[in-house]
C-alpha cells in the first residue's frame, strides 16, 4: 500500500474510532428506532423497554414500547480531485480532502450506514459500490492518493451531471472540492440531503505579491510568466470574494449546508463543530 494512504488511514481511523461517543460526526446519524406502539409486557422482553408511565396508568400491569428499526443512511462522499488541488503551503490540498474523504467514510462505517465514493476531476472515474466494512473506505482512500491530479481541470458541470445519473437513491451526499467556478447544486439539493465543503489553503485566499515569476496551471498546464504585483492580487481578491460569495447565496437559497476548511486547520475538529 501507499506509503501516504496509510499515513491517512491510521489518523482518520484512529480519531473517528479512538474518539468518546459523544465526540462522533453527528451529521451522520447511522441506524436508530422509531417508536411504533405500545403493548402489555410478555415473558421474554427487555424489562428496559418497560414504560412506567403507562404501567403505572393501568394499576401496575406493565406495559413495553415497541420500536420499529430505521432503514440505513446512504452515505456518498464525492471528491472533485482536479489539477488545482496539487497545491498547498501546509499539506497539498488533494491529500487534505482524502482526509476529510476518510473521516467522513469511517464515520459512516463506525454508524453501520452505506459508504460509497464517487472521485471526479475533469471527467468521471470511479464511484464505488455501497458498503459498510472499513475495507471499503480504505480502498478508495488507496485509490484516491493514487490517482493523478496533473493536466485535469475541473469540470464542475460534468461533476454535478455525474451525480445526478448515478446516486438515485436518497443519499446524505458529502461534496468537497475547491469550488472556484459557476455551480449549480439545485437538482441535486431537491434530490438529496446536501453538504458541501469548500477546500482552500490560506495562500490561494490571501496571496502575496511575488513580483516576476513563472507559474504553470497544474490542470490545464498553461503557462503564466509575468509581474503579480499589489494590482494583480486586489484585482484576483475581488474575483475570488464575488466567487464565493455567490456560491454561499445559492447554498443558502437551495437549503444545503456548507463549511470552508482551511489546509492549516484540524479537519477533524472543524467537521465535529460544524456538523454539530
Amino acid at each position: 500500500m501507499n506509503t501516504k494512504a496509510k499515513q491517512i488511514i491510521l489518523k482518520t481511523k484512529k480519531q473517528v474510532f479512538g474518539a468518546l461517543s459523544g465526540n462522533n460526526i453527528s451529521a451522520l446519524h447511522g441506524e436508530g428506532f422509531e417508536f411504533a406502539e405500545l403493548r402489555e409486557y410478555a415473558y421474554g422482553d427487555d424489562v428496559r423497554k418497560i414504560d412506567w408511565k403507562t404501567t403505572a396508568k393501568q394499576g401496575g400491569k406493565p406495559y413495553v414500547k415497541i420500536y420499529h428499526e430505521e432503514r440505513q443512511l446512504n452515505v456518498v462522499i464525492s471528491t472533485m480531485l482536479s489539477g488545482s488541488t496539487y497545491f498547498g503551503t501546509d499539506i497539498i490540498k488533494k491529500d487534505f480532502m482524502i482526509e476529510i474523504m476518510a473521516l467522513l467514510g469511517y464515520s459512516a462505517v463506525r454508524n453501520k450506514d452505506l459508504f460509497s465514493h464517487l472521485l471526479y476531476a475533469d471527467d468521471f472515474y470511479y464511484y464505488s459500490k455501497p458498503a459498510k466494512k472499513i475495507f471499503a473506505v480504505n480502498k478508495e482512500i488507496e485509490r484516491a492518493v493514487e490517482f493523478d491530479v496533473i493536466g485535469k481541470p475541473a469540470n464542475y458541470p460534468g461533476w454535478i451531471e455525474e451525480l445526478n445519473k448515478r446516486v438515485r437513491k436518497k443519499s446524505l451526499l458529502f461534496l468537497i472540492a475547491d469550488f472556484v467556478g459557476d455551480i449549480n447544486l439545485s437538482l441535486l439539493a431537491k434530490k438529496h440531503d446536501l453538504f458541501v465543503i469548500m477546500v482552500r489553503d490560506f495562500f490561494i485566499d490571501n496571496p502575496k505579491p511575488l513580483g516576476e515569476i513563472r507559474l504553470v496551471d497544474p490542470g490545464y498546464l498553461h503557462e503564466f510568466v509575468g509581474n503579480v504585483d499589489e494590482g494583480t492580487i486586489k484585482i484576483y481578491k475581488e474575483e475570488l470574494i464575488k466567487n464565493d460569495k455567490t456560491l454561499m447565496k445559492h447554498l443558502q437559497k437551495i437549503g444545503a449546508r456548507f463549511l470552508k476548511i482551511y489546509t492549516h486547520q484540524d479537519p477533524f475538529i472543524e467537521l465535529i463543530k460544524r456538523m454539530r
